[in-house]
């Protein structure tokens, strides 16, 4: 019952973090900013970025479920915090504010956090590090758009 409680816990926050995010990009995708902007040409339709977050945050919530459920300390708090922090962040910092190169650094930093995720906790989580490959495919190709568009534009 208490895996369920922190599947839940971390559902709840993870979601509720897209919805922030998304609350404070201002139009994001729709805003005649992004669509004068030449972005890469292997750029998902817009459908794929709903689908994909919904898939990922599901996985990644499972993956912190066993995580936290294993050993809940403060530095793996800190972490996720942080992790909540930079995801949200960049919708705001990209499409808000149009700082692409801060978004850059930002998107990075939250690449760089996951993968950091997956190898130091690999060798307690096994088979579950799995849950967090959708999440790690993801950025990487997110990194590279955001990239794409701060060397292109």
């Amino acid at each position: 019952m208490l895996k369920v409680k922190y599947f839940i816990f971390f559902l709840v926050i993870n979601f509720g973090g897209l919805a922030l995010g998304n609350f404070l990009m201002n139009n994001g995708p729709q805003s005649s900013w992004y669509a004068q902007l030449e972005k890469a040409p292997w750029t998902p339709p817009g459908w794929v970025f709903g689908a994909a977050w919904t898939i990922i945050m599901i996985c990644f919530s499972i993956y912190l479920m066993y995580l936290f459920f294993a050993k809940n300390n403060q530095k793996r708090r800190l972490l996720y915090a942080i992790q909540v922090m930079l995801n949200v962040s960049w919708n705001y910092i990209f499409f808000n504010q149009h700082q692409v190169f801060v978004a850059q650094i930002g998107i990075t930093l939250l690449t760089a956090l996951i993968f950091y995720f997956f190898f130091t906790f690999f060798n307690e989580q096994k088979s579950k590090s799995v849950l967090l490959l959708p999440y790690m495919v993801w950025l990487c190709i997110a990194t590279s758009l955001n990239l794409y568009i701060l060397v292109n534009n």
